[in-house]
């Protein structure tokens, strides 16, 4: 007879609680925790990594309770794709085969850029996909990204990022989508729906604060008022969760206000859980369990740590089990934790497992993959396609004043800087190559692509291309400057090729526990910046980095930035320098003038930007949404509503015509100013958004429906609220280039609005 869990023919509830009932409190636990074979290998991926790599007992030992997840099986070295899928499956197999009711174990995996495995395509981090304004590509990547994970055993992804850029010090801004709320919540939403359409579980994270850190330090402490941080911080997570189903949720590793998020039942329960009815799994990021004792001091062993954990909300210890075992089995049997809270997460956890079929009778652990038994190409031309699409809409042309952009007749071109021939240069910390592949240099890098340099001579095989390094990203290496200015010196036009290289932990200039003390270009770049815009030379500033760097002090020909825009990227860059890429991408961060005082983004209320109070001007210098094409777009024909109901909506319109001579594509831009409110409010906020491509010479209405729903904030009472009063309503093509505003009394009754709130302003385009 059929065992009632392993019939999918039964409600799911009926099957988890059959199963539930027959487990023992070990059986039970081990459904909490994941396994990472091998993490003592190699420089650390994750915080503390080695600190916790303690000896794990023989597998099929520690394995005969079973298991509730497999940590990075293709993310922690360079493996074969078909051979990882192999080793995934007999894995499982004698999972099976070794425990008493047989549950295969969740396998995950990063996907932050891409499938995290060897030989996978790379995309552009996700600060290039802000830049793009384009959730539908990002979508569409997402879902490639996740059939592929799909394809070789995979069941979940850890990602996307849902951190909004609060200081582009802290290393981990390569890995946001931007400082705006509602282009971070869109995006994200976006790539989440995607990778959980490929039968991937999303993973949000980091939940929640974390971006927020004092002075942009990894894992510093959040000092952030309750206001700002369900206005600015929360949003993207609850667009996610509505608009994009995800099915889990990581936490942050910050303290926010000396409450770590791991251990806040207020967040993980009340929050998550109470108000917006979230059914998942809340997963801990690596060691944050751990980190409740050894990194906070709000708990004084790895049981109190558990038992915080546990209460607060967190269902799955991550990477591996020190927790969530025996110190934790150990205060249930003492009845110091009761054993419904472990009940609660193990129900949370196996209803997932059912959802995604691994409760099945008959089930296999053979992946499509392995079932074909041949090579897996993780790197096909359609996702390098996808790829090529995501880094060219990216691309941001920050200046053109002098012109000389498109390089129509290159000549002598010299390609100079630390970036210049560096394949790395163009990926993130979490693309394999830098977080894994650097430290296999004996293996190949995995994926086809080319450095700037290489694409420069591809895309101008008629100049005369001469370079030179100049210097490191890093250090105080100034030997190189010399031979670079003499190249530079003999050239037409100097592509100077400067940036980041990512990391982690100090093993690189971005990325993860690689934060700036300020943002200046990394090492002496700025010096070999300097002697390159002394000659009498044009020059064309190229940027591939992970932060937007402090550029008022630099009047370069050009600038080009690319947040680490993948394995295409070289060749995107090289195509909008010839004018073979129009330029769409608009800033998702602002960038600085200078590289002192307290960095800021555009969502300052009206003490937060430049007046006679103080001597320091913290205007940036390019704005939020800024970007610049090889064509030209009107905006005109701008009508409204007159009457903007609390409960209703209105409409706002303009026509968008590319006057130029060449197709392109612009992002026309609504934006929010409140005059008068009972708390004080951004100067403005974005609160709609539409990419619009047009050939030249074309039209095309643009009509925002914006509901009275997203002028909410949170009000002293600590309740989200639509106020009665004037509004203004800005349209432009960034925070600062507003083309038309228009005042609204915002009339009836104020509201209280909740997690069930209109949370996205639909746009509709009509050719003209």
């Amino acid at each position: 007879m059929l065992n009632p869990w392993a019939d999918p023919g039964r409600p799911t509830g009926e099957r988890v609680a059959a199963l539930l009932a027959e487990l023992t409190l070990e059986e039970k636990l081990a459904q909490l925790v994941g396994v990472w074979v091998g993490i003592s290998e190699g420089e650390e991926v994750a915080p503390a990594q080695h600190e916790f790599a303690e000896p794990l007992p023989p597998w099929d030992e520690l394995t005969k309770p079973g298991l509730g997840q497999l940590t990075r099986v293709f993310g922690t070295g360079p493996v074969d794709p078909l051979v990882g899928a192999k080793v995934l499956a007999e894995t499982q197999r004698k999972l099976v085969a070794n425990t008493r009711f047989g549950i295969p174990a969740m396998a995950h995996e990063e996907c932050l850029s891409g499938f995290t495995a060897w030989q996978a395509t790379v995309f552009p981090t996700p600060l290039a996909w802000g830049a793009s304004f384009d959730p539908e590509t990002v979508e569409r990547m997402a879902r490639e990204v996740g059939l592929a994970m799909r394809d070789v055993g995979v069941h979940q992804g850890l990602a996307p990022v849902l951190d909004v850029t609060r200081d582009p010090r802290w290393g981990r801004t390569e890995e946001t989508i931007g400082e705006d709320p509602y282009l971070v919540g869109l995006v994200g939403a976006a790539y989440t729906r995607g990778l959980e359409s490929s039968g991937i579980v999303a993973t949000l994270k980091h939940f929640a604060g974390y971006s927020a850190s004092r002075g942009g330090r990894n894992h510093a402490p959040v000092h952030m008022g309750p206001r700002e941080f369900a206005d600015v911080v929360l949003p993207p997570f609850e667009m996610a969760l509505r608009l994009g189903g995800a099915r889990s949720v990581m936490n942050s590793y910050a303290e926010v206000d000396g409450v770590p998020p791991a251990s806040d039942p207020r967040l993980l329960t009340d929050l998550l859980r109470g108000e917006w009815g979230f059914t998942g799994v809340v997963v801990a990021d690596y060691f944050a369990v751990s980190f409740l004792e050894t990194a906070h001091g709000v708990a004084g062993s790895p049981g109190e740590a558990a038992a915080l954990a546990l209460a607060a909300g967190i269902d799955v210890e991550l990477p591996s089990v020190r927790c969530y075992g025996e110190p934790l089995a150990e205060l249930v049997r003492s009845g110091r934790v009761d054993e419904a809270l472990v009940d609660q997460a193990v129900t949370r956890v196996l209803t997932q497992k059912c959802e995604l079929g691994l409760l099945d009778e008959g089930w296999q652990p053979e992946s499509p993959a392995v079932l074909r038994g041949e090579p897996v190409d993780l790197d096909p031309p359609a996702l390098r396609d996808l790829a090529r699409t995501m880094a060219e809409r990216s691309v941001v042309l920050l200046d053109n004043a002098s012109g000389v952009l498109p390089l129509r007749e290159a000549g002598r071109l010299a390609v100079v800087g630390p970036c210049a021939d560096d394949l790395l240069a163009l990926m993130g910390c979490y693309a394999f190559p830098n977080h894994v592949g650097v430290q296999h240099p004996e293996v190949a890098l995995g994926v086809e692509m080319d450095t700037m340099l290489q694409a420069v001579r591809k895309e101008f095989p008629d100049a005369s291309v001469t370079t030179a390094k100049g210097c490191e990203v890093d250090g105080d290496d100034r030997s190189g400057i010399e031979d670079a200015v003499a190249v530079a010196r003999e050239a037409d036009v100097v592509l100077a090729v400067l940036g980041d290289r990512a990391g982690l932990f100090g093993r690189g200039t971005s990325g993860e526990g690689c934060d700036a003390e300020d943002l200046s270009l990394p090492g002496v770049q700025g010096e070999l910046l300097d002697r390159l815009l002394a000659l009498d030379v044009p020059v064309v500033l190229v940027l591939l980095t992970g932060r937007p760097y402090a550029l008022g002090t630099y009047r370069p020909a050009g600038i080009v930035q690319a947040f680490f825009p993948g394995e295409e990227g070289a060749v995107a860059v090289a195509g909008v320098l010839s004018g073979r890429v129009n330029p769409s991408g608009k800033l998702p961060v602002q960038v600085p003038r200078g590289p002192g005082g307290q960095p800021t983004t555009y969502l300052h209320p009206p003490l937060g930007g430049p007046g006679g109070v103080s001597s320091v001007d913290p205007s940036p210098a390019y704005p939020f949404g800024h970007g610049l094409s090889y064509t030209s777009f009107e905006l005109s024909d701008f009508a409204a509503g007159t009457e903007f109901p609390t409960d209703g909506e209105v409409e706002v319109s303009c026509l968008v015509r590319n006057t130029g001579d060449r197709a392109g594509a612009e992002v026309v831009q609504l934006y929010l100013h409140d005059p008068v409110a009972s708390v004080t409010r951004p100067v403005r906020q974005l609160v709609g958004f539409a990419r619009v491509e047009l050939e030249a010479g074309a039209a095309t209405e643009v009509t925002f429906r914006l509901h009275a729903d997203r002028t909410s904030f949170t009000g002293r009472d600590g309740r989200r609220v639509v106020e009665t009063g004037d509004l203004v309503l800005q349209v432009g093509c960034s925070s600062e280039d507003i083309r038309w505003e228009h005042k609204v009394p915002l009339t009836g009754e104020p509201r209280v609005v909740g997690h069930d709130r209109v949370l996205v302003t639909p746009v509709t385009t009509t050719s003209r």
